[in-house]
Parts: structure tokens; C-alpha cells; sequence
């Protein structure tokens, strides 16, 4: 079976939206256990453009917040749903998901 790696962010108050969109999609299971991910503090910044309406900031300037990024491993067959779910979950615009290839082990 082929894995990727799937990361998100997003403000802390969204993340138990988002892990159960993922749970929802049966996409976050490590062997005998599901809802497996993990959560990193980072700091984002973005300048929301003309025509934005964005979840935090104001249009024409530069904001910066803190973020957490989640991370999990999932069935490479069902990236798609569950990145389609994430969208639905997320509160952001245009939110930030990486979707990696995993190698084998």
C-alpha cells in the first residue's frame, strides 16, 4: 500500500474541526489505532490581496499569527477526499495543505 504525508495549516481553534474531517474519512489510522496526527506551533504570514475576504487580517497588509500545523499519514487512494474534506473543515480562503509522496519502507 502507498502512503502521503498530509499537512495542513490552520489557527488552533479549527484543529478538532479538521482531524475529525480526517477521522471522518477513515484517513488517520496507524495500525490498531486511528486519529493519529500530529500538531506543530509555527508562525505564518500572508498579506491578504484585493478582493480577499480573509479568516484573519485585513486586506492590504501583511499579518502575521500564530498557526499550528497538523500532520498525518494517509492512503495515497484517498488523498483527494480527504483533502476535499480538510477544504470543507478549514476556515481559510485559500488554506495551505501539502500533500508529499512517502517512500516505501
Amino acid at each position: 500500500m502507498r502512503y502521503v504525508k498530509i499537512e495542513v495549516y490552520a489557527p488552533k481553534e479549527c484543529l478538532e474541526a479538521i482531524r475529525q474531517a480526517v477521522h471522518d474519512q477513515d484517513a488517520d489510522r496507524e495500525g490498531n489505532y486511528d486519529m493519529v496526527c500530529s500538531y506543530h506551533p509555527v508562525c505564518g504570514s500572508w498579506r491578504p490581496l484585493q478582493g480577499s475576504t480573509p479568516y484573519l487580517g485585513t486586506e492590504g497588509q501583511l499579518c502575521v499569527a500564530e498557526e499550528y500545523k497538523m500532520e498525518f499519514r494517509c492512503e495515497e487512494a484517498r488523498r483527494y477526499r480527504v483533502v476535499e474534506a480538510i477544504r470543507q473543515a478549514h476556515p481559510y480562503e485559500e488554506p495551505v495543505i501539502h500533500c508529499l509522496p512517502l517512500m516505501d519502507i
